[in-house]
């Protein structure tokens, strides 16, 4: 290994155990038996209530070897959904006898992929047919302005910061889950705000995933 590709790596290990992006597996390439049994079964919008599902299943799930984590979802909120991806996130690095693989089945949209983002690309799997749906975040509020000025700009500003926090959030989802495939922050961002459909084979082809079951 050069000093130059020494570096990188290193650099790569340091932004891992900074929870900066997730550890990249180097696990086998898995097969349809493989997923026969998944560990963890989630369906349905995201929520607290899935939250509470996930945390159940991931307790009484295997505490080595592989644990396959299947999900169907049309979205829901991105904040539970990086909640559950953290939790993998720190599992897998606490935990290096337990492979976390996903299992997308049927629809993976908005904060589907969002959680997706959290697991290695050499972790990610599609059944045929599943659609991907990438956007950006959505807001809809009313601000009243009203008050003393000073009052009133204060509370733009505090808008405006929420705004802003809430895109480098989203960002940075987008970062993980493109990271080491075909597609640029650019296609992301050009893409998303129209919602980015991509079928399961594309994908696998853009990067995004290890394979299509």
């Amino acid at each position: 290994m050069t000093t130059a590709s020494a570096k990188e790596h290193l650099d790569e290990q340091n932004r891992q155990a900074d929870g900066l992006e997730p550890a990249e597996g180097s696990g086998d390439l898995l097969r349809g038996t493989d997923f026969a049994n998944p560990a963890i079964l989630l369906a349905g919008t995201v929520d607290y209530a899935m939250y509470g599902s996930f945390r159940d299943q991931l307790a009484a799930g295997p505490t080595d070897g592989l644990v396959v984590v299947e999900l169907s979802t049309l979205g829901g909120d991105p904040e539970v959904a990086r909640m559950m991806g953290e939790d993998v996130r720190f599992h897998s690095e606490t935990e290096p006898d337990r492979r976390f693989v996903f299992l997308g089945k049927a629809a993976i949209y908005s904060a589907g992929a969002t959680f997706m983002s959290f697991f290695a690309r050499n972790n990610r799997y599609l059944t045929r047919g599943t659609r991907l749906m990438i956007h950006e975040r959505k807001m809809k509020d009313k601000l009243v302005v009203e008050g003393p000025l000073t009052t009133c700009i204060a509370s733009l500003k505090a808008k405006l910061h929420e705004i802003e926090q809430s895109i480098a959030i989203q960002n940075e989802g987008f970062e993980n889950l493109i990271r080491g495939s075909q597609v640029t922050m650019e296609d992301v961002l050009r893409r998303a705000p129209e919602n980015w459909y991509i079928e399961a084979l594309e994908a696998k082809r853009l990067g995004l995933i290890r394979d299509v079951l």
